[in-house]
């Protein structure tokens, strides 16, 4: 990790959950971290329970399913603290119900967030990697469920299977796109993990008693791929809770 002390990174939905862990693990290992989020205040009020380290963090309010919040976002980022070279769209976002019982509003939403926030992002961080040809890494964070569609506990969740494996595909087509540009591209992909989105979003309560990550964990899985050397490029990296029976 020594070779990114000082270097910016930015990670999305870094107000909760995955994210919120990412910010504090990078910025203790001295990283100038931004987190982007809707929630600026959230942000904020995380960070301030860290004393003592090493990196600095900014909390920029953005709403990632839209373009032109993306943008105005990477441009302050470029103008006011540098050129990103890590970035981990950590973004995501779920509703329970099957396809045929939601609207597309509901899809709608999942899609703008879990696909096109995560690309909308991925184009900005490139634009500036590319033009200054410094090295990079960009994370995009998966799912098992990006890979194989199980039904778990009965629970249906429409199109969030669909949005994790077109970002497998994305992951897939910029690691043979970018060959040879010094800039590496990691899928995660974790199992069952107890985050926001599973407390916030009435699914079914047995869920909570099923094996689980935790987001320390997803967030250990970031600093291990970003701290591999130079020439080793993770291209997937699976994480699942011990015991978990459903995939």
């Amino acid at each position: 990790m020594d070779r990114w002390t000082g270097k910016v990174a930015v990670i999305t939905g870094a107000s909760s959950g995955i994210g919120s862990e990412v910010v504090k693990m990078l910025v203790k290992k001295g990283m100038i971290v931004v987190g982007l989020a809707r929630r600026k205040q959230k942000m904020e009020d995380d960070m301030k329970g860290l004393s003592g380290v090493k990196g600095r963090f900014y909390a920029v309010q953005c709403d990632i399913s839209k373009d032109e919040d993306v943008a105005k976002a990477f441009a302050h980022i470029k103008k006011s603290i540098g050129t990103v070279q890590i970035l981990v769209n950590t973004a995501g976002y779920a509703t329970p119900g099957g396809f045929s019982v939601t609207t597309p509003e509901i899809w709608r939403g999942v899609v703008a967030v879990n696909m096109m926030g995560a690309m909308y992002c991925t184009k900005e961080v490139l634009t500036m990697l590319q033009e200054s040809k410094l090295e990079g890494h960009i994370i995009n964070m998966n799912s098992i469920l990006g890979h194989r569609v199980v039904k778990f506990l009965d629970i249906d969740a429409n199109v969030y299977a669909a949005t994790k494996h077109a970002i497998t595909g994305f992951s897939e087509t910029l690691q043979r796109e970018l060959i040879g540009q010094n800039i590496r591209i990691t899928s995660i992909s974790p199992g069952f993990v107890i985050t926001q989105i599973v407390k916030e979003n009435s699914f079914d309560t047995a869920l909570l008693k099923e094996p689980a990550l935790e987001p320390v964990d997803v967030a250990d899985a970031v600093v291990y791929v970003i701290g591999t050397q130079p020439r080793v490029e993770v291209k997937e990296l699976i994480l699942k809770p011990l015991g978990e029976r459903a995939f």
